[in-house]
């Protein structure tokens, strides 16, 4: 006697990881970047979303040593400044599943252990309008109580700081451009006049230093005469 054959049919996929016992799914997380986050993040992602948070600005008041500078030379990087007037631009990235253990270990060497940030909840608003209520977003925010914080100086000052400062990650110069890029392109209608008076200051000061550099050049080559 043959043996009853099974029906072919369309065979269901197996369920997702987490939900073979019948457990709920994890929820997605929502990282904000307002820095080297935004054009780089580093971390596998589903999804990502141009737009602010309120309550804070942005400040080139953090110290690099690793990144964007060393420790001779210390570049300057962004950090978030409690201003209940202000909003910050950035991008929020949708990390899912096994993506968020791995991104989140990511940050928190990135972020925390070689940048000196703390993580902190904030409320994101997308800059589409049509995308519904605000999100609630895992940001990194350099508070004045780590070792690398640097702290308030003139827009000038800072920008000759980060003319002479290079990391791992390049050069303190390139960080600057590529986030005033960033606002330019991505955000047009926001203002940020400390991004952008840094920007300025750096752009006014590259001529003369380059004019410096070219003179000494010239000095060196110039043959010295022999004492006879």
């Amino acid at each position: 006697m043959k043996r009853d054959q099974e029906p072919l049919g369309r065979q269901e996929p197996p369920p997702p990881p987490g939900e073979a016992d019948g457990a709920e799914p994890e929820p997605p997380v929502w990282i904000f970047g307002y820095g080297s986050l935004v054009w780089q993040p580093g971390f596998e992602f589903t999804s990502r979303k141009v737009g602010f948070i309120r309550g804070y600005s942005r400040r080139f008041w953090q110290g690099d040593t690793f990144h964007r500078g060393s420790a001779k030379a210390p570049g300057r990087v962004v950090t978030l400044l409690e201003d209940c007037g202000a909003c910050t631009w950035g991008v929020a990235y949708e990390v899912c599943g096994e993506q968020i253990a791995a991104s989140l270990q990511y940050l928190n060497v990135r972020e925390a252990v070689l940048g000196g940030y703390d993580s902190k909840l904030v409320k994101f608003h997308p800059q589409d309008k049509d995308a519904g209520e605000p999100i609630l977003a895992l940001v990194y925010i350099a508070t004045p109580q780590n070792p690398s914080y640097l702290g308030p100086a003139s827009e000038e000052d800072i920008a000759a700081q980060i003319i002479v400062s290079s990391g791992c990650a390049g050069h303190n110069i390139e960080y600057l451009l590529r986030l005033a890029d960033f606002m330019r392109y991505f955000c047009p209608q926001a203002e940020d006049e400390h991004l952008f008076s840094i920007e300025e200051a750096l752009i006014s000061i590259l001529p003369s230093l380059y004019h410096t550099e070219e003179s000494l050049g010239e000095t060196a080559s110039v043959p010295q005469k022999s004492k006879g």
